[in-house]
């Protein structure tokens, strides 16, 4: 990725090679991620040609009154 580079050769030797060892992390984690969600895609947990998913079913946050805090 950068030859020639004796600041970028400095850093990985004082530092470690962070983008090689990140784009490692983030393929690992896809993959448990993909393992994971496996299952729900079998028991079609997702919207089907069929069956589409309605509005408003997701994730939502709720409003609070003026003055109120959440606890």
């Amino acid at each position: 990725m950068f030859q020639d580079s004796p600041i970028y050769d400095r850093l990985v030797a004082e530092r470690g090679d962070v983008p090689t060892q990140t784009r490692r992390e983030a393929e690992r984690v896809s993959r448990e991620l993909e393992y994971v969600m496996r299952p729900l895609q079998s028991f079609g947990a997702g919207p089907t040609p069929d069956r589409q998913a309605s509005p408003g079913t997701g994730w939502q946050r709720t409003a609070l009154l003026p003055g109120t805090l959440p606890h």
